[in-house]
């Protein structure tokens, strides 16, 4: 029997003695299956926490997750449910607009606009002043699911906002809205 220094690879070659590793691990708190929660005042922490770019792209990140939940049971995602918040705000958009609009690239759009055909949310139908282009419109069982929706979404809302006073969240909404007025579409 050959000792594991000098087992051969399968392809006849001799094996290398393994290494000892060296290296200290790249997180040193021990894993757990019960991990006690991150404190606020380690430095780290204190840092990302003074980086008000970083909680807003968490807070969207926990707003995405908690609304992508709730979303979960009709199949949609938060991004459908925005293309279809978009077309309840007018008659019709050239896929190339919502592209624009919500920031999307073109080709996400199609598959979007594909599966809310599908659910019958919105359908395409020829431009009224170019009928080589198509619209997408929303559809009256569209608007019916985001009546739906209304109250459901409000609770995320609130989930999401539970720590605030209702004058601290018409604070930060109306911040919100002049950052976003800022460049955001």
């Amino acid at each position: 029997m050959l000792d594991s220094a000098h087992e051969t690879h399968p392809s006849g070659k001799p094996r290398p003695a393994p290494r000892a590793e060296t290296r200290e691990p790249a997180i040193t708190r021990p894993h757990t299956d019960d991990p006690h929660p991150i404190d606020a005042d380690e430095p780290w922490m204190r840092a990302l926490h003074a980086d008000t770019g970083y909680l807003l792209y968490r807070l969207g990140l926990r707003s995405g997750q908690l609304f992508n939940t709730f979303l979960q049971e009709s199949g949609l995602r938060l991004r459908h449910y925005a293309v279809l918040r978009l077309l309840a705000t007018c008659e019709g958009a050239l896929q190339r607009e919502l592209s624009a609009r919500l920031g999307y690239d073109p080709s996400a759009i199609v598959g979007l606009v594909d599966d809310l055909e599908k659910l019958g949310f919105a359908e395409r139908r020829p431009a009224p002043d170019d009928r080589r282009s198509r619209i997408v419109v929303l559809t009256e069982d569209g608007r019916a699911f985001l009546r739906d929706t209304d109250q459901a979404g409000q609770k995320v809302t609130d989930e999401l906002l539970t720590p605030l006073a209702p004058a601290d969240r018409e604070t930060l909404h109306t911040l919100l809205l002049r950052v976003a007025g800022n460049g955001l579409t």
